[in-house]
């Protein structure tokens, strides 16, 4: 799922400067997952934004607002409303933000930061384990991405940064294991230490080209 956290209200309310009517767009998967952009947290914010002297002109909570053709037919509905607005305020991923761009002609303001794709620890606990590179590599590692388990994204380790399993930019509050201490004890177990001996070559960023796009063959 996609990470978000919500801006502080100052820099959002400074983002609609001159903008007083403000139709409101929220994500009731990714974004209500990290409670920046589901119904509740969405109210939540159209307070903040009325107490700022901001006047809410509606708000809709869609499912999944990357969906651009569903996006533009949830919206429909919302039509008399959106066209009274100075600015759409976007509380969900970029992905979001820029759908709603290519469907309505006004501003649109992110009031999320995007921060990575994240796995589900438990609720409210999101961790990165993968940082779409567009070639996966973690065959060779028995499932543990060094792109994105270690700090320097090394496919051979670990560094000379490594200290008792733990990696250098480690810290009290935020102690962070050593991704490849990670790979090693991993391909031990699965008997496959053979394999942190094979020096990986540099990997081909060139095919992760961005803006990236896939289109599927339709299956007849």
């Amino acid at each position: 799922m996609i990470v978000t956290k919500q801006k502080p209200i100052e820099e959002i309310v400074k983002s609609l400067e001159g903008e007083n009517n403000i139709f409101l767009v929220g994500c009731s998967v990714c974004a209500d997952e990290c409670q920046t952009g589901g119904e509740t947290a969405t109210k939540e914010l159209i307070e903040k934004l009325k107490t700022s002297g901001k006047n809410v002109t509606g708000f809709a909570v869609i499912n999944a607002p990357c969906h651009v053709l569903l996006t533009k037919k949830d919206l429909k509905v919302h039509k008399e409303a959106i066209d009274k607005s100075d600015a759409i305020l976007i509380t969900a991923c970029g992905a979001c933000a820029q759908s709603v761009s290519e469907i309505i002609e006004k501003p649109v303001r992110p009031a999320s930061n995007t921060l990575f794709l994240g796995n589900i620890e438990r609720h409210g606990h999101f961790h990165e384990h993968c940082s779409m590179c567009g070639e996966c590599v973690i065959s060779f590692t028995d499932g543990i991405c060094p792109i994105t388990n270690c700090a320097k994204g090394l496919l051979n380790g670990p560094c000379g940064g490594m200290n008792k399993g733990k990696c250098e930019i480690s810290t009290e509050e935020r102690p962070v294991d050593c991704a490849w201490v990670l790979i090693y004890e991993r391909l031990k177990k699965f008997n496959h230490l053979e394999k942190f001996k094979n020096i990986q070559p540099a990997k081909n960023y060139s095919k992760h080209i961005k803006p990236d796009r896939l289109i599927l063959e339709r299956k007849k």
